[in-house]
């Protein structure tokens, strides 16, 4: 008898656990389960992606960018700059960059397309003042990084909307003295020459 029941409990054990495996497979006939109710727990908004990525080029957020060409003082610095590019490197952000963002376009220009730039960079007289009559247009804004044979790296921040303003915001390099040149108004002609990359 004892036999008998042993084979019963097997048995049985094994009916349980087929049952339990069909069960857990599920049946594809089956409809699937009601979808996830809406909750009443806030969510907070994802802040937005930076847009551009950060590179040795043009390394500098918009903020960043801003927050140098805000603190140069008009109507100081040379009337002319003295450097001497031998290329450059033109980092461009986006009209509606913001906060963190970065340059979205980079491009280089060597020997002779960088001294054309740097001539139309250096070209327009200095203003004493900065500029109070600003469009509302958006644009874009660039910097542009030019370097010399010694490695120097003179930068200039150029506006193409609002107050087109075209600053000198650093010159970096070992034995780089001397002083920045004087803040100016963009001309056409250099916008020109930047939308054609």
């Amino acid at each position: 008898m004892s036999a008998l029941r042993t084979r019963g409990l097997i048995g049985a054990t094994l009916v349980v656990a087929v049952l339990g495996v069909t069960a857990a497979c599920g049946d594809e006939s089956a409809t699937p389960p009601p979808a996830a109710q809406p909750t009443d727990t806030p969510t907070t908004p994802s802040s937005p992606t930076p847009s551009g990525t950060p590179s040795m080029d043009c390394p500098d957020t918009i903020a960043a960018v801003r927050a140098a060409t805000d603190k140069v003082v008009w109507g100081k610095g040379a009337a002319k700059s003295l450097f001497n590019p031998v290329s450059v490197t033109v980092c461009q952000y986006d009209a509606k960059a913001s906060g963190q963002d970065y340059a979205t376009v980079s491009t280089k220009r060597n020997a002779k397309q960088a001294t054309d730039l740097f001539a139309l960079v250096n070209a327009p007289k200095p203003v004493a003042k900065k500029p109070s009559y600003c469009t509302q247009e958006l644009g874009p804004t660039y910097v542009l990084r030019f370097t010399d044979n010694d490695r120097g790296v003179l930068s200039y921040t150029v506006e193409a909307y609002g107050c087109r303003r075209l600053v000198a915001t650093s010159l970096e390099g070992q034995g780089k003295p001397g002083e920045l040149p004087a803040p100016r108004q963009v001309t056409p002609e250099l916008i020109k020459s930047l939308g054609l990359r």
